[in-house]
């Protein structure tokens, strides 16, 4: 198969192409050339902005350009507006193929415990609004999804994923707790304990993506993980089982510790948020569509090994320094 990605240097499209190419497909990747230039010197390499310069995307014939007269399938890694996904369906016309829009569970409304995909979705009072803030990012990419079926029809497959993680995460969110947990001491958590936690492995989800285009698979899923319902407290215990040192212990605070902190930001938390059941997704269709979930343990070790070759941000997470200050407050309190 001829695969165009959009976008697919960086992490989620970093993972797809290289399951794209692990299975023998042809991969053409459209991206800025800002990071990953030198990535995958086996595929086609169409430097471009999709805000703004789609020229390289534009055919010439099969004899011009025959990088670009035809794709089996387009995967869309960074579409935010649906500017973004008509603009792109402008450029390719009927070279497109099957459509793949990488979306969010972020889309949902109200979601509760084991909600699925047909739940009620964010509809925004302002449509035309393509500011991405925390509170437009979900009905942004609903509005993106609904551009996705007009423009590419039934055959759409739509991914909804919960927090990716896995090698390659540069927002070091789950990072931020393996290396914390393989730093070993006393770990500062946050309470509720009993917040619903999910993940998903890029690795996973993009093998999966591949296949589904394989069969030319259409559709909306959850791509979440485990299968069964887990929580913030077992997630954490997961990371230190597998990657502390003897001697780690975790110690739960009060949410009201950190809340209004300017300066504290804790990764993942959920902070016992109204909207913490958006990390409680059903996965029943991804997995009964084939969707494959490695072990827990194995994401936490790759994720170690990954991060131990990167400079660590200084955000998100807490430093040690500011850790001891918010762990010797609360053994004040109590």
């Amino acid at each position: 198969m001829r695969i165009l990605m959009i976008g697919g240097t960086r992490f989620v499209g970093k993972h797809i192409v290289e399951a794209a190419l692990s299975a023998g497909h042809e991969v053409t990747i459209f991206h800025r050339g800002q990071t990953g230039a030198d990535l995958f010197p086996e595929a086609v390499h169409i430097i471009g902005d999709r805000n703004g310069d789609l020229s390289g995307l534009a055919s010439h014939g099969d004899t011009a350009r025959p990088e670009t007269s035809q794709w089996d399938a387009t995967i869309d890694t960074c579409g935010y507006v649906p500017r973004h996904v008509h603009a792109l369906a402008d450029a390719l016309g009927d070279r497109a193929g099957q459509y793949v829009f990488i979306s969010s569970v972020s889309v949902y409304l109200t979601p509760v415990a084991g909600y699925n995909e047909s739940s009620p979705v964010i509809e925004l009072a302002d449509p035309t609004i393509e500011h991405v803030t925390n509170e437009t990012y979900g009905g942004l990419k609903v509005l993106c999804e609904r551009a996705a079926h007009a423009r590419y029809g039934e055959e759409t497959l739509i991914v909804r994923p919960t927090f990716v993680v896995g090698p390659d995460d540069y927002s070091w969110r789950f990072p931020y707790w393996v290396a914390r947990m393989a730093r070993g001491g006393e770990v500062l958590a946050p309470r509720p304990v009993d917040d619903p936690a999910q993940v998903i492995d890029a690795r996973d989800m993009a093998e999966w993506i591949v296949s589904m285009v394989e069969q030319r698979a259409g559709g909306v899923f959850h791509t979440v993980g485990p299968e069964e319902s887990t929580t913030w407290q077992h997630m954490l215990q997961a990371v230190a089982a597998t990657v502390a040192p003897e001697g780690t212990t975790i110690t739960w605070v009060d949410a009201d510790l950190l809340l209004g902190i300017e300066d504290v930001s804790i990764p993942l938390w959920m902070a016992g948020d109204p909207e913490r059941f958006i990390s409680a997704a059903s996965p029943s269709a991804a997995i009964a569509a084939g969707l494959h979930l490695r072990p827990l343990a194995d994401t936490i070790r790759d994720t170690l090994e990954w991060s131990r070759t990167q400079q660590q941000p200084q955000t998100p997470g807490l430093s040690p320094q500011r850790e001891a200050e918010m762990l010797a407050r609360w053994h004040a309190r109590r």
